[in-house]
């Protein structure tokens, strides 16, 4: 079936439903690089236009790759909650942005099992920034390990002190310094640079010395691939969280090393070690826009649907923490500041839309037409958005990935600009060291702080 729209003498026809959203999407590197964009700016509205048009049942019946090509899409529609969507199945993507603007958290809360990741990305492309950041500021996503993440007025930061060789004294300087600025709450992540299971466990204990000794109300994860951390936890070494990268297609988490099969054996085995104190969400995902294109796994999709389709992967594992690396990827997909603020939203907003707890790493790599100002635009609007957590590096340059992020001080920043607060275990645990005050704001750090002693011996 072919989708037309008209106005006055001039015509425009989309083939399908794939190529219809991929027209409607705010015009981005990585749709042009497939060859999957609007050709004009006129051409891209009519597409809006006329997906506005689409109902949403539609959207459900017509799958973008074939229920027998793929297990994403598998997962996707067996696991669709039809009695939530019964609420929402009379009305046209247009229809459903209008009633997203006026929901409330509760209606939002309640209709989160019934929404398709197709669906959140059609809403989102006919979407202003504005109502990105409104609708998913009433989303509600609320998750548990060690602390409590995702409550409203609330930003958590991952604490991500990786360093190029893996030096356990760097990595801790790393940890104290974020710690004493008030970050870590959402957890404390290195990405090592090296893979094995030995290497692992040494950056494993480091993290669990440091949580335990100071018992500090949050979690660590070494950032390597899930079979890693599978041996790991075979071995009993004191794994946390489970991370994996994952995506929106089976050939492109193919192209990561990971099946649906891996990832739930590796989610029965985190339940199984009980960690968790406050919670059992203890899986951590990683996505970014361009990851199928790149494992040449896209099916003709655009890139930002696809991404919410890696939202769909992470959803029945419960996880702790989801975010998107929204310019790691680089100006193939994103190209500069505009695109990859319009991403952040369109990601932020439809993680939460379909009840991920979603947060964003504000990046962008030294290459993109991109700079710190822009980072501090979408940090500012994914603050107001009710973003899950950013992330937190030593002077916003990851030194190990090579790329431009946040550091500290933005956190401290929009946490006073926009009155938002920490974990509340994790806050409480700032104000007993007396490194807040009453409202949580950071105190001058004294000589004798607990925190600082004995770092070396932790290090070594």
């Amino acid at each position: 079936m072919a989708y037309r729209h008209v106005v006055g003498p001039r015509s425009w026809a989309f083939a399908d439903l794939a190529e219809l959203m991929a027209k409607a999407t705010p015009v981005r590197s990585g749709d042009r690089l497939a060859g999957l964009a609007a050709e004009s700016a006129e051409e891209g509205a009519a597409a809006r236009w006329c997906l506005a048009d689409v109902p949403l049942r539609e959207i459900l019946a017509k799958p973008l790759i074939a229920y027998e090509d793929d297990d994403v899409t598998r997962l996707i529609l067996d696991g669709h909650d039809a009695a939530a969507f019964a609420e929402i199945a009379h009305l046209t993507v247009g229809d459903f942005r209008e009633f997203l603007l006026v929901a409330t958290s509760e209606t939002l809360a309640r209709i989160a099992p019934g929404i398709t990741p197709e669906m959140a990305a059609a809403v989102s492309k006919i979407s202003r920034n504005q109502d990105l950041i409104l609708i998913a500021r009433k989303c509600r996503v609320v998750t548990r390990f060690r602390n409590t993440i995702g409550l409203p007025g609330t930003m958590a930061v991952r604490l991500q002190p990786n360093h190029p060789t893996d030096d356990p004294a760097g990595i801790t300087a790393a940890i104290l310094d974020g710690l004493s600025y008030g970050c870590g709450d959402a957890v404390i992540g290195i990405n090592p640079a090296s893979d094995s299971v030995a290497a692992l466990g040494k950056l494993l204990h480091l993290l669990d010395a440091i949580i335990q000794r100071h018992a500090i109300p949050t979690q660590g994860c070494v950032l390597t691939h899930v079979t890693t951390t599978l041996e790991a936890m075979n071995r009993g070494l004191p794994v946390d969280l489970v991370f994996q990268s994952i995506a929106g297609t089976q050939g492109a988490n193919a192209g990561f090393g990971v099946t649906l099969a891996i990832l739930k054996e590796a989610h029965e085995a985190m339940l199984a070690l009980k960690r968790g104190t406050v919670g059992d969400n203890g899986m951590y995902f990683e996505t970014g826009q361009g990851s199928a294109l790149s494992a040449n796994a896209h099916h003709g999709i655009d890139q930002q649907t696809l991404e919410a389709r890696a939202y769909a992967v992470a959803r029945p594992f419960r996880p702790l923490l989801v975010n998107t690396v929204v310019g790691f990827i680089g100006p193939e997909y994103l190209y500069d500041g505009k695109e990859i603020i319009r991403a952040g939203l369109e990601d932020h907003f439809c993680g939460k839309l379909m009840g991920v707890p979603l947060g964003v790493d504000v990046c962008y790599t030294n290459h993109a037409e991109a700079d710190q100002n822009d980072m501090d635009v979408l940090l500012t609007l994914l603050g107001a958005a009710g973003c899950t957590y950013v992330m937190g590096v030593p002077g916003a340059d990851d030194v190990m990935l090579n790329y431009q992020s946040t550091s500290f001080h933005d956190s401290l920043y929009v946490r006073e600009v926009l009155g938002l607060k920490r974990a509340p275990e994790f806050e409480a645990w700032l104000h007993a060291l007396g490194m807040t005050d009453d409202h949580g704001t950071l105190l001058p750090a004294e000589p004798g702080s607990p925190l600082l002693a004995d770092a070396s011996g932790l290090a070594a």
